[in-house]
């Protein structure tokens, strides 16, 4: 009776070892399909991290992240990233201080439902990497902002079928700057931001 479960569970491992070592997503960004895409917001994800007090990183998160992107390998300089995303989700391990955080005193969520960076330069600054910047707006404050990019991967998504771009983005941010000054600097005012973004190519 072993032996009958020993030979599905080696054709699972096999089938799973197959399927590693055929990554759909293609680290050559030469190989990207230029085009307009949009955010695939199921696996974008966007983090700011801000040090809490001396003592810890605090990490929070946001969803329900929108936008678009125009590139084409061949003149990057030339592409576009505009993305979007709902203040009202911002999500940490503490819901208490996930209320708090969307009331007047930090995002006021309510007020400023999103929070958006539109790209007004790309620098490629080596084979996989770029500087990019645009106006970020938190807070109905609207002030320039440079981040850094680096491409993950590119190709067929073999869930959605569709043609998947990822890659990832950072910077930081002075939150007094965009009239979020609550209890700085116990809770420091620079504030790490995380961005990374799975886009789909349009039909």
């Amino acid at each position: 009776m072993k032996r009958l479960y020993v030979f599905p569970l080696v054709a699972a491992f096999i089938a799973v070892g197959a399927y590693a070592q055929q990554r759909p997503g293609s680290p050559d960004p030469t190989q990207v399909r230029a085009g307009d895409y949009t955010v695939e917001a199921a696996h974008t994800r966007v983090q700011f991290t801000v040090d809490h007090m001396g003592f810890s990183d605090w990490y929070g998160d946001f969803s329900g992240v929108s936008g678009t992107l125009s590139i084409d390998p061949a003149n990057l300089a030339a592409g576009k990233v505009d993305i979007t995303v709902p203040t009202s989700s911002v999500s940490t391990t503490n819901t208490e201080l996930d209320g708090t955080l969307k009331g007047k005193q930090w995002f006021d969520a309510a007020t400023y439902p999103t929070i958006r960076f539109v790209s007004t330069k790309i620098e490629p600054t080596g084979a996989k990497t770029a500087r990019v910047t645009g106006n970020f707006t938190l807070h109905g404050v609207t002030k320039p902002l440079t981040l850094e990019a680096r491409f993950n991967g590119a190709g067929i998504n073999p869930i959605t079928h569709m043609y998947d771009l990822g890659f990832n983005l950072t910077g930081t941010i002075k939150r007094s700057d965009f009239g979020v000054a609550a209890f700085v600097p116990v809770v420091a005012d620079e504030v790490d931001i995380r961005i990374s973004a799975v886009f789909e190519r349009k039909p």
